[in-house]
This record gives structure tokens, C-alpha cells and sequence, in this order.
């Protein structure tokens, strides 16, 4: 006999819930009453007009196809994107350690990366270096103060230019709205080695280096330049 709901005296009303519950309990229901799935009206969300129950449901299957095929194009986008920055990170240090003047590495380091990367500006510091460096411009005017803040940084840094010393680095301070430093050191990222150096990034747009951004490929970056710098100490 087929299944049915009938309340009794002492039950309660029968609610929504209840015809759900036994709906979801009883699936061979449609099966036996199939034509009332013909005849369910429901407002469609596109226009004031009442569409059937198959055509609500093919309209939320299409919507969410749309949504897959959206994410799967910002998915494929953000696979280019990764693939471009890879090959001008390779271009980039293929550069550096293809250059065997290491007086002039760390100008050449700076001007590539502004240059592959489309940075701004592009500063550039070094400490503990041997003798035959200590004079150029690279090695000098860095505080004990700001040796220890970059030794703290266990990643890159990025955010708005609030005066750190850093900025004063670079050839235009004034115009630098956001900043990334990254700490020169031995080791990989993550690593408490003291820092030996840092590369400075500033660009007058304030959400290019923002608090918010990853740092993952800024951290490839940093150990690159360390691994290329490191002959001069």
C-alpha cells in the first residue's frame, strides 16, 4: 500500500518539515505521483514569470556551471601569470650569475629586477663585505639599527612607506607609497641567520606591495640575490 501521511486527532498539524522529512524518507513518492513534478510552479529568479520545477532546477545547474568555468579561467590565468614570473625570475638569475664583475653585481641586480619585473624602484644593500668592496656605495650608509630590523625579518616585508630608514636608499624616497624589503642572509626562508644585505622594492602605487600580499615568490627573490651576493663578503 502506498505510503501516506495521515495526522491523527492527538497529533500535531502537519508542518513543512514534515512533508520534507517525508519527502526525503519516502523517494519512490515521484516516482508514483510523477506527474505532479509537471505541474510545480516556482518564481524564477530572472524574471517575474513562474517556470517549472525542471526548468528552476536547469537554470540553478547553468548558473552554477557558469561559476565553474569562471573559476576555472581565473585558474588558468593565474597558471600563465605563474609561468611568466617563473621565466623572468630564471632570466633574472641566469643574468646574475652569468655576470663575473662582482663590484658592479649588485647595480646590475637592482637595474634587472627593476627592469623584468617592472619595479619602480629598485635599492640595494650590503654589509660585512670584504675589503675590496667596502668602499662602493653599496656597502655604506646602513645604521646598526637598521641592520637589526632586517636581521628580524624572517620574510619579506611589504606594506606603506611609514619613514623607515630603508627608503632613503632608494633614488626617489618621495615617490615611494609602498615598499618591500627582503633580508639578505644565508639559508633558505625562514632561516634566523643574521642578514648581510637587503633588496629594497617601491613602486607609488599603494597596492603593489601591500601588508595583505604573499610573499612566496618575494621570497625566491631574496634567496636568489643571497646566493648571488654572497662571493662579496
Amino acid at each position: 500500500m502506498p505510503n501516506t501521511i495521515l495526522p491523527s486527532a492527538t497529533s500535531h498539524p502537519i508542518t513543512e518539515d514534515d512533508i520534507a522529512n517525508y519527502l526525503v524518507n519516502t523517494p519512490d513518492f515521484f516516482e508514483r505521483h510523477a506527474q505532479l513534478l509537471a505541474t510545480v510552479q516556482l518564481s524564477s529568479p530572472h524574471n517575474p514569470r513562474a517556470v517549472s520545477l525542471q526548468e528552476r532546477q536547469a537554470n540553478l545547474l547553468r548558473e552554477k556551471i557558469k561559476m565553474l568555468e569562471l573559476r576555472i579561467m581565473d585558474m588558468i590565468r593565474n597558471v600563465n601569470d605563474n609561468m611568466v614570473l617563473s621565466d623572468k625570475l630564471l632570466q633574472w638569475a641566469r643574468t646574475l650569475f652569468l655576470h663575473t664583475d662582482r663590484a658592479s653585481l649588485p647595480a646590475l641586480m637592482a637595474d634587472e629586477l627593476a627592469s623584468q619585473f617592472a619595479v619602480p624602484q629598485v635599492g640595494i644593500k650590503v654589509w660585512g663585505v670584504s675589503p675590496a668592496y667596502a668602499q662602493a656605495d653599496f656597502a655604506q650608509g646602513v645604521s646598526q639599527d637598521a641592520k637589526s630590523f632586517i636581521s628580524s625579518l624572517t620574510e619579506p616585508f611589504c606594506g606603506v612607506n611609514s619613514g623607515l630608514e630603508a627608503i632613503t636608499w632608494l633614488p626617489d624616497p618621495q615617490a615611494a607609497v609602498s615598499i618591500a624589503i627582503l633580508p639578505l642572509r644565508e639559508g633558505v626562508t625562514g632561516s634566523v641567520a643574521p642578514a648581510f644585505g637587503v633588496l629594497v622594492l617601491a613602486s607609488p602605487d599603494a597596492q603593489r606591495f601591500n601588508s595583505t600580499m604573499g610573499t612566496d615568490f618575494l621570497a625566491r627573490v631574496s634567496e636568489l640575490a643571497s646566493a648571488a651576493l654572497a662571493p662579496l663578503r
